[in-house]
């Protein structure tokens, strides 16, 4: 039975006891008693609430900790979703409280408010709402993550009306009158007041946000305009304003990314921050491009948040995370990561800096553009037009006393030569590449001309990796009409079979998209072994490369991907989808 410390000291900050609730986690064997120790200290060191720190690290669900939190405070756990959350009292607590305490109003009745919380325990809220209101309040239990979401989405229906309200009531009214001549536009159009245009971006902007999106889309047509959100990596319509609104929309944008509103004729690229609170930034990365039917305009989402989740998040398999961990560690040598574009390989390198960041270490980063802001980290922007290359980036780094570098992608022979001397001559350098797998990424710096050698002497470890859309946990369902013979041919063994293999599907529920919520890595992480080495030197082939690979037990992408459909993380389908052959 797990023994209560009177109190636990973190470096830098007073005393601290766990709660209740921690220890009945405990108790529970939902946690190590380790475990909840670190995960306590580190949320009080963060000044995070307990239950948003194990959510934010995934080291519980929202559903588990809930449970527990009721039995713990004898309290019954409330399913939020039976609220209509744009209905709910957001108007009578300041939206400054319910954001810092994630504490919603639910109920006003006489003079109590009964407001819904995921931490009983959290005194300060309902003692500050009670204050500021001057109501007696009454803590709700309900689960995490129904309650951000809830909490979105009631003061977003407070600040304004939905996408379809402002299309049918606000939109529509507006008479913009086409302008055909694009040599008469000018920067008078930069004064874009009206404020359902003003509060029609603002709102898919935080809706972007609130879906989890990592792009929006403003794409006008012949006869449609229309938006849409990449979510879980593939895009979906969310709005259709009326056309005659696409020039103010556009305007709007330009105007708020600083951009020549002038200008249509060539492409533009811009910046938008947006303060969602006193310690939360989101950047836009906005970039347009003159199409036929006028200027198509994308927004990449860039949460700086993303890149600081735990290695454990990302979906490494325990071998995987310990080669990479590893690597990351050594003083020297060039770690590479390759995958399309839109793969993670930004947030797991930036995984890695965060890991490595620290005051005695000079970290140097060169991107095009930087997506992900980070304290402590030398970040410099590409700029070609003023002659900023990754070349000359990385030779002005190995001036400024390194200790690792970071260049956001080898594209050219100058590059690699500069990226692999700094990797022989005591820095540790990162960077991307744009191949299939692992052994592809070997061949592919012998095509650009880098010796053999070179390769062999540099290279520690080469990542592979893919994103795919995980299953929703609430609403899969197992799967049990798949035949023998279609298991055999998806790549699943004999053994696995009769070993009671189960494969689930998406449903959809009120929890997810389309019966996916959240992505996961599939990864390949191959390290540079002595036979490996060989090969390089002998000028061995892709297909050579994999086969040694393979014989040292490195799996590929299509083999740690089953290892995720065998755990129901995700499915089949989407297995295939993001690793086709």
């Amino acid at each position: 039975m797990p023994t209560e410390p009177a109190s636990l000291k973190p470096a830098g900050s007073p005393a601290i006891k766990p709660s209740g609730l921690a220890w009945r986690l405990v108790k529970e064997n939902l946690l190590a008693e380790a475990q909840m120790i670190t995960a306590y200290e580190e949320a009080a060191r963060k000044g995070l609430p307990f239950v948003r720190y194990l959510i934010d690290q995934k080291l519980l669900d929202s559903r588990r900790i809930a449970v527990a939190a009721s039995h713990e405070f004898g309290i019954p756990l409330l399913d939020l979703s039976a609220f209509d959350a744009s209905a709910l009292p957001t108007n009578l607590v300041d939206e400054r409280l319910i954001r810092r305490h994630r504490a919603l109003p639910l109920l006003r009745r006489g003079n109590r408010l009964f407001l819904a919380v995921s931490d009983p325990t959290n005194d300060q809220a309902l003692e500050e709402i009670r204050f500021n209101t001057g109501l007696a309040t009454d803590a709700i239990l309900v689960e995490e993550d129904r309650l951000n979401a809830a909490i979105e989405t009631a003061i977003n229906a407070q600040d304004t009306s939905s996408i379809s309200q402002f299309v049918d009531a606000d939109l529509e009214k507006l008479d913009i009158a086409p302008d055909d001549d694009d040599e008469k536009r000018d920067e008078s159009e930069a004064n874009i007041d009206d404020a359902p245009i003003v509060r029609y971006i603002n709102k898919i902007l935080v809706d972007a946000i609130s879906a989890g999106a990592s792009d929006i889309h403003f794409e006008p047509f012949e006869k449609f305009f229309r938006i849409r959100f990449r979510q879980d990596g593939l895009l979906r319509e969310v709005a259709s304003p009326p056309l005659n609104t696409a020039g103010r929309l556009t305007a709007r944008l330009k105007v708020m990314s600083r951009m020549n509103i002038a200008e249509r004729r060539v492409p533009q690229d811009g910046r938008i921050r947006l303060k969602l609170s006193r310690t939360r930034d989101i950047d836009f990365r906005v970039n347009t491009l003159p199409t036929v039917y006028g200027e198509k305009i994308v927004l990449r989402i860039l949460d700086s948040s993303s890149a600081q989740v735990g290695i454990e998040a990302l979906g490494f398999e325990p071998e995987q995370r310990e080669a990479f961990l590893s690597a990351i560690k050594k003083p020297y040598g060039m770690i590479l990561v390759t995958g399309p574009t839109g793969s993670g390989k930004t947030v797991s390198l930036y995984t890695a800096l965060n890991i490595l960041n620290q005051p005695e270490i000079n970290i140097s980063t060169v991107e095009d553009p930087v997506e992900i802001q980070v304290p402590g980290i030398n970040q410099v922007n590409l700029n070609p037009k003023t002659g900023l290359t990754f070349a000359s980036a990385l030779r002005a780094f190995l001036r400024q006393d390194p200790d690792i570098l970071m260049v956001g992608e080898i594209r050219d022979l100058e590059t690699a030569e500069i990226a692999v001397k700094a990797a022989q001559t005591g820095h540790l350098v990162l960077s991307t590449l744009h191949t299939n797998d692992a052994p592809q990424t070997l061949t592919r710096l012998a095509n650009m001309g880098i010796a053999p050698f070179n390769i062999a002497s540099s290279v520690l470890l080469i990542m592979a990796q893919r994103l795919a859309r995980k299953l929703c946990v609430h609403c899969r369902k197992q799967l049990d009409d798949l035949p023998r013979e279609a298991l055999h041919k998806e790549g699943f063994t004999d053994e696995e079979i009769d070993a009671g293999l189960k494969i689930y599907g998406p449903v959809g529920c009120d929890q997810c998209t389309k019966g996916y919520k959240g992505r996961v890595g599939i990864f390949q992480v191959m390290k540079i072994s002595e036979a490996i080495t060989r090969l390089i030197l002998e000028g061995g082939d892709a297909m050579q490369l994999a086969d040694q690979a393979q014989r040292e037990g490195v799996a590929d992408l299509r083999q740690s991907g089953l290892r995720k459909v065998k755990s129901g993380i995700i499915g089949l389908e989407e297995l295939n989808r993001v690793t086709k052959d």
